[in-house]
């Protein structure tokens, strides 16, 4: 197969190095507009669309800035190459209807990089739910100190920093919008407070408390945060029968009812194998290609979660009512 990923920034690396591992006689090319100096083993490295094209490449990864993401992709539909794009699919709306109607006409796999729908606790919370009765409330926690992210670099370099590159809070912890979608089902109206509250010396929302209306009447808490020295991804999901609790970086899962706490996955004290998941992800997206099938986590979807992550960023304390879909 020939594949292309476009942007060598971690994720872009680590989708290079994922695809050979799956494909390891593919013919890889990269896309890098700045620092094509540096060699990428195995790899030819060009710094233009145009000259990427010239591989003919069957898929691609776009895992370069959010704004950038849809003229990259459109170009690439249009040619006829199946797309993985990293989340957030963009950081604005427009265009996107458009790659969706696209890349459906021409019969080609279009799949959001949300990774955490691969994680086998969140897919172990999922299929739970029914032992807790309707869902009447959840509360979603991620938080990191930013400068912890990546030991080594100037985070305030990194595009979660950079406020023209499509960074912020909101958009790059939006996984929690996109699980709970997933788990929920759609949200009816957002209403949210942000801020930048830290002393990272950052031009971007720091800090977000967001609530969420689902269509099915539940309500969502989240907490996003680049702040706080203790990492956590936690998510306790409250129900008529019972409550669930998932710790997302200790992989486990525990339910409460009459009975009491029952662990249906017990914590681990060994830390997460992280690149689990996105060969998970990339595996799908590669056998979608081979079958057809609709990927896990489609561009629908990715849509879907930055509808609300733009009306978290618009709200401001007031309530937004989405559209369904």
């Amino acid at each position: 197969m020939r594949g292309l990923v476009v942007g060598l920034g971690s994720i872009g690396r680590r989708h290079l190095a994922n695809l050979r591992t799956l494909l390891p006689d593919a013919d890889l090319w990269a896309l890098r507009r700045t620092g094509a100096d540096a060699p990428v083993p195995a790899v030819k490295v060009v710094s233009t669309l145009e000259a990427a094209l010239e591989a003919r490449p069957q898929f691609a990864i776009l895992a370069s800035p959010s704004p950038f993401h849809v003229a990259e992709a459109l170009v690439l539909a249009e040619a006829g190459v199946h797309l993985l794009i990293e989340k957030p699919i963009s950081d604005q709306r427009e265009g996107l209807s458009r790659l969706i109607e696209l890349c459906h006409n021409r019969s080609l796999v279009l799949m959001t990089g949300y990774n955490l729908r691969f994680a086998p606790s969140l897919q172990a919370l999922r299929e739970a739910l029914p032992r807790i009765g309707r869902v009447l409330s959840v509360r979603a926690e991620v938080g990191q100190y930013l400068p912890d992210w990546r030991p080594g670099s100037d985070y305030l370099r990194g595009v979660t920093a950079r406020p023209e590159l499509g960074g912020g809070v909101v958009l790059e912890l939006s996984h929690e919008f996109d699980y709970l979608r997933w788990l929920l089902g759609e949200v009816a109206s957002v209403c949210a407070v942000t801020g930048t509250r830290g002393d990272l010396g950052l031009a971007v929302e720091d800090l977000a408390e967001v609530l969420l209306t689902f269509e099915s009447g539940a309500i969502g808490s989240v907490h996003l945060d680049l702040l706080q020295r203790a990492p956590t991804r936690t998510c306790r999901v409250v129900g008529t029968e019972g409550t669930l609790e998932w710790d997302g970086l200790r992989r486990g899962l525990r339910l409460f009812t009459q009975g009491g706490w029952t662990e249906l996955l017990r914590p681990e004290a060994a830390p997460a194998d992280r690149n689990r998941i996105y060969l998970e992800e990339l595996s799908h997206f590669l056998t979608c290609i081979e079958t057809g099938a609709a990927p896990r986590v489609t561009g629908e979807d990715g849509l879907r979660a930055l509808e609300i992550a733009l009306a978290v960023k618009a709200s401001q304390g007031t309530t937004i009512k989405l559209g369904v879909p």
